[in-house]
């Protein structure tokens, strides 16, 4: 009896327990199918699902005019599904892709090696070929019947207008490029590469065995939004035409490069922008394995020792501070020793008690070494003074240009980096300083437009939206600024050689040359062959209508005595010819004044240059210029006879 109730009482608990358990499950179970139902799912669908992303077409970029300088293109790539490809039927697609593409031999082995892989799904063969090549191929597949092979539409970034020089693209530089993955790298692709690229579309779709995404089953995630336009200051034509006029240049002078930069100097805008050699920026990558160096934009990028440009620079210090006039006699000594250091003119001479204005314009180191030691009572107090100009031009500063890769130059502040005398004297005619081109554009812009500090820009717009850009600011006084913009007239209009090679007929011209000696980073010295030439300055008709900011880098000069180092195309000569396409493309009105794009009277420039003509010219300047002799009207009743139409 007791053995038969402890079973029962064994049986009851097993079964209380087998009850407890179910019922646990059937809970457990109800709660993942109908509680967790939708997580379950969500889960079960993402061992199936991938977000898909569709990148969004890039924007345009357009010079002023809406030419179109960069867009969006579509090419092939070309692909196969070796799987789907019978051994059979290998041999003559393979002929007609190594015919299509010419192919070397090595390429077609490893492609036939590639295609009979085992286990090979999927294959590109060439990420991008031509349109052309896309024709042949399509042909080919329809009329041979080849399986496997396909064609892959993918976006492309294009630049349709060829450069000046031959195999570059236009303004490649400036604009820089694209890369495989859809970076924009350089130049305005880099600095706008988040507005240019907009936002890519998101879907989530299934994928079938082979990863591929089920197009009828994607779901939008993100809409993306697409590229926006940028619309530039420069102008194509203007562009293209100075690539050329740079490319005559660096040929002809055997120089490692030629740069220029064409500013508006009342608004800032950039009317040009370029340097040689550039690159084709539709094959950026082979650039960039040969000659990476090429990539990157001088004009921003790079600095360099400007010599005598930065004469411009002192001058206004000392007119500022009332140590010198323009009319005013400085000294110029043959040297000057600092300990064991020796400074001297380039032609190693002295050309005597001289006007300050002369001074400058025969680019006498050693007058101006004597200025920028007057500045002030010390050597400490002058080089602040010296370099309080430089940041109010801007030497030393980066100028906010929208553009990527800009450097701010070397301009050590006396305050913290304390100069010596020497390195007072150096900096005076523009040794021991680098700056870019575009702060000298920056800065000779200054003292050309009566005294505005402008914001140098190439965007006008994005998309339809205008891009607001910082107003002038007057830096200088406008008595100051007349004064050097009279300083720079007086600089190519008395000196022979500038005016015959920098003065246009009937066009305001003034600047300012510069020559340097190149360092040598591994020698730890200056070269003694080689220089950088540069010449900034302005053109226009009745007011300045163009800064040009020119440098022929690491030039060989042909050396035809002491200082006189001599170019097949010199910075003023190359200047010319620039000042007179921007003239010609922005057209540019003629001075009303007669005597513009002439000689000084007097200087020996006129007296060389115009011996005869020049005098009969300034007779009927001086003619022009008396008023015009009064009329004796007949009276009808009070009024007088009309004037005849049309006369001025």
């Amino acid at each position: 009896m007791l053995g038969r109730t402890d079973r029962r009482l064994r049986i009851v608990v097993l079964l209380i327990v087998f009850v407890t358990v179910a019922t646990a499950s059937v809970l457990r179970l109800g709660y993942w199918q109908v509680a967790r139902a939708q997580d379950l799912q969500q889960a079960a669908l993402s061992q199936l699902e991938r977000p898909v992303s569709e990148p969004a077409i890039r924007g345009n970029i357009y010079d002023r005019n809406g030419v179109v300088l960069a867009t969006t293109a579509y090419r092939d790539s070309l692909a196969a599904y070796p799987d789907q490809i019978p051994a059979a039927v290998r041999p003559a697609l393979v002929a007609v892709v190594a015919a299509v593409l010419k192919l070397d031999d090595r390429t077609v082995t490893d492609l036939i090696k590639n295609l009979g892989a085992d286990n090979a799904q999927y294959l590109v063969i060439d990420r991008e070929i031509s349109e052309a090549q896309s024709t042949e191929i399509r042909t080919a597949v329809a009329t041979s019947h080849l399986p496997g092979l396909v064609l892959e539409p993918h976006a492309v970034r294009l630049y349709p207008n060829p450069g000046g020089v031959p195999g570059t693209t236009l303004a490649s530089q400036l604009i820089g490029f694209v890369t495989a993955d859809g970076t924009g790298s350089y130049g305005l692709e880099q600095r706008y590469d988040g507005i240019l690229a907009g936002r890519p579309k998101l879907l989530a779709a299934l994928r079938d065995n082979e990863g591929r995404p089920l197009q009828s089953t994607a779901q939008v995630i993100d809409p993306g939004a697409p590229g926006q336009d940028l619309h530039l200051t420069i102008d194509a034509s203007l562009q293209l035409q100075l690539e050329k006029e740079l490319y005559a240049a660096w040929v002809a002078d055997n120089a490692k490069s030629a740069s220029a930069v064409i500013l508006d100097p009342n608004t800032g805008a950039v009317l040009a922008w370029a340097s040689v050699p550039g690159y084709d920026a539709n094959n950026y990558s082979a650039t960039a394995s040969s000659h990476p160096e090429l990539l990157q934009d001088p004009i921003v990028s790079q600095v360099y020792e400007p010599g005598s440009v930065m004469k411009m620079f002192t001058a206004a210090a000392a007119i500022k501070n009332g140590i010198e006039t323009p009319n005013s006699k400085v000294m110029d000594r043959k040297s000057l020793q600092f300990g064991t250091q020796v400074i001297h003119n380039s032609d190693h001479k002295s050309m005597g008690l001289m006007l300050f204005k002369d001074a400058i314009a025969y680019s006498r180191n050693l007058a101006m070494a004597g200025v920028a030691a007057k500045l002030d009572r010390t050597e400490p107090l002058a080089s602040a003074r010296l370099y309080d100009m430089w940041k109010t031009l801007g030497i030393g500063q980066l100028t906010g240009v929208d553009v990527s890769g800009e450097v701010a130059g070397i301009a050590p502040d006396p305050a913290t980096t304390t100069w010596q005398p020497i390195d007072l004297a150096n900096r005076a005619f523009g040794q021991a300083v680098a700056v870019t081109q575009l702060q000298l554009a920056v800065g000779y812009a200054a003292m050309a437009n009566g005294g505005y500090r402008v914001q140098p820009h190439l965007v006008t717009a994005v998309g339809t939206d205008a891009v607001s850009v910082a107003a002038p600011t007057q830096v200088l006084s406008t008595s100051l600024a007349g004064q050097l913009k009279d300083v720079l007239h007086h600089v190519t209009a008395s000196v022979p050689w500038y005016a015959a090679g920098s003065l246009i007929h009937n066009f305001q011209v003034g600047g300012k040359t510069g020559t340097a000696q190149v360092w040598d980073p591994v020698a730890g010295q200056y070269t003694y062959n080689k220089f950088n030439f540069s010449f900034v300055g302005y053109a226009g008709g009745d007011a300045p209508a163009a800064i040009i900011a020119v440098r022929i880098g690491e030039a060989v000069p042909l050396v035809k005595g002491q200082g006189d180092l001599g170019l097949a195309i010199t910075s003023y000569q190359l200047f010319r010819r620039i000042a007179v396409d921007a003239i010609s493309r922005l057209d540019v009105p003629k001075a009303t004044d007669p005597t513009a794009g002439y000689p000084e009277p007097g200087s020996a420039a006129q007296q060389q240059l115009y011996p005869g003509r020049y005098e009969a010219w300034k007779q009927a300047h001086d003619k022009a210029q008396q008023p015009p002799p009064k009329r004796k009207h007949k009276q009808h009743g009070s009024q007088p006879s009309p004037p005849a139409a049309g006369g001025g």
